[in-house]
């Protein structure tokens, strides 16, 4: 049983190493890190040192056992640290450019009228136990109600509701120097990468958000919306995304925030006691269209909560979305959450590294999202039907291109090939025969376009 089972994960560990080798070559990483100034200054490529820090949580490894100690491996762990902490890689460049890549494959799965949206959230990158990190800041973690050392990862993403990529995110520290345990320590050219992501860290999140938007568009992303969380939903915040993409967010009970309905300005709270209610048990209970202090028409739908005798309100820029399309738009920005659980609990974001310099931590935390990358590739080709390799656009495309008329083409060709053969008609009879066909189906078919051009039902290009 031990033969056995060995044998079974040495197949397994090469299908694995194959499928990511297939990966880096479709998506030509090798290609993307030199133009993101990730390049080979001495000793082994940066491919390889990047292949080899991806595969680690893959073969059950961090990164003390995998590279530091690890003496079969053609580099030493100075290698990999360069790799990682040099401030001139362009990391956000790098990865912007696999997932435009990756976003435009999945886009040719699924239809024109499906709706892609960027998703909006942070989510805390925990270094409790660190002391001399670079940037470390105190930061309150919203699921426990606590407070931490660490940072906040403020991330954008992709979803056409099956698969979730990240196109951007932001380790931020505190934009107060009080909250900061460590300040900036490494002395940088201004024109580097690395000085400008620690003046990003060290600058409020909301301030990055349009910003973001606008690297993910410039490069050819395509969405239709904009999903975010309540700790977002702020006029100003609306405003400023609305210009680029309409916007659908939870939405909190604030005492500063106030909305202009019937000509009053009220809380959220004060809002839904105001209006009209729909009877019974219906999920949405009501909606309506309001003005914010930003002079900007937003739509408010109140749902029911499925655990407390209380409800939930979700607003959208767009007002002229149903209630009901707005709810499942909003559903698309669960894909984050599981987006988050993976990165921390299977991919060894927090626990892999233990970097004190920020260029390592943002450097490692790309080649962590890569990894979950890779993973919607797989799954999107293991569960989407549609993706046999380059074999269903190649047969797909040419059953696009093959018209009727080729198609009968065809099909008389093979008839003729078969009477020839039999040698029972002569052949001056079988091309006779061949022309009356085509002809007849030439001539039902025009006069079959020239019936639906004079009802209406077919229109000329």
């Amino acid at each position: 049983m031990d033969i056995t089972r060995k044998h079974q994960e040495r197949q397994e560990a090469k299908r694995l190493q194959g499928r990511i080798s297939s990966f880096f070559g479709d998506y030509q990483i090798g290609t993307l890190l030199n133009k993101s100034g990730i390049r080979k200054l001495r000793g082994v490529s940066p491919l390889t040192l990047f292949s080899v820090i991806f595969m680690l949580p893959f073969e059950g490894n961090n990164f003390y056992r995998g590279i530091v100690t690890n003496g079969d491996l053609p580099f030493k762990k100075n290698a990999a640290y360069e790799l990682l902490k040099n401030p001139r890689h362009n990391w956000r460049k790098f990865m912007l450019a696999v997932v435009v890549q990756v976003a435009n494959y999945f886009s040719l799965l699924t239809s024109d009228t499906r709706e892609k949206v960027l998703v909006f959230d942070d989510s805390t990158y925990d270094r409790s136990r660190s002391k001399v990190v670079e940037l470390l800041a105190w930061v309150f973690d919203h699921n426990s109600g606590t407070s931490l050392k660490g940072f906040k990862m403020l991330t954008l993403g992709w979803s056409d509701g099956a698969s979730f990529l990240p196109l951007d995110f932001i380790l931020c520290s505190s934009a107060k120097a009080e909250k900061r345990v460590q300040d900036i320590k490494k002395e940088l050219d201004k024109r580097t990468c690395g000085y400008k992501r620690r003046l990003e860290a060290i600058t409020k999140s909301t301030q990055h958000l349009e910003n973001m938007v606008k690297r993910a568009l410039a490069l050819g992303v395509k969405a239709e919306y904009i999903l975010m969380d309540s700790w977002f939903c702020w006029p100003a915040i609306l405003a400023k995304l609305g210009r680029h993409l309409p916007v659908i967010c939870m939405a909190k009970n604030m005492p500063k925030v106030f909305y202009r309905h019937e000509g009053q300005w009220v809380t959220l709270g004060k809002l839904y006691s105001r209006i009209r209610k729909r009877p019974g048990k219906a999920r949405i209970l009501a909606s309506v269209v309001v003005e914010t202090v930003k002079k900007q028409q937003v739509k408010i739908v109140f749902v029911r909560h499925r655990h407390k005798r209380d409800w939930l309100a979700i607003v959208s820029t767009k007002t002229a979305l149903p209630a009901e399309e707005i709810v499942r738009i909003y559903g698309k920005r669960w894909d984050i959450e599981v987006f988050f659980k993976m990165l921390k609990q299977h991919l060894n974001l927090e626990k892999e590294a233990q970097l004190r310099d920020y260029d390592g931590i943002v450097g490692h935390t790309t080649i962590v999202m890569m990894r979950y990358i890779f993973l919607a590739v797989e799954q999107r080709c293991h569960d989407d039907q549609r993706t046999i390799g380059g074999l269903f656009f190649a047969c797909s495309k040419e059953i696009r291109d093959l018209s009727l008329i080729e198609a009968l083409q065809r099909l008389l060709a093979l008839v003729l090939d078969k009477v020839r053969s039999s040698g029972t008609f002569a052949e001056d009879v079988v091309i006779a025969m061949i022309d009356a066909i085509m002809g007849a189906a030439v001539e039902f078919i025009q006069s079959s376009r020239r019936l639906m051009k004079n009802t209406g039902l077919y229109s000329t290009p």
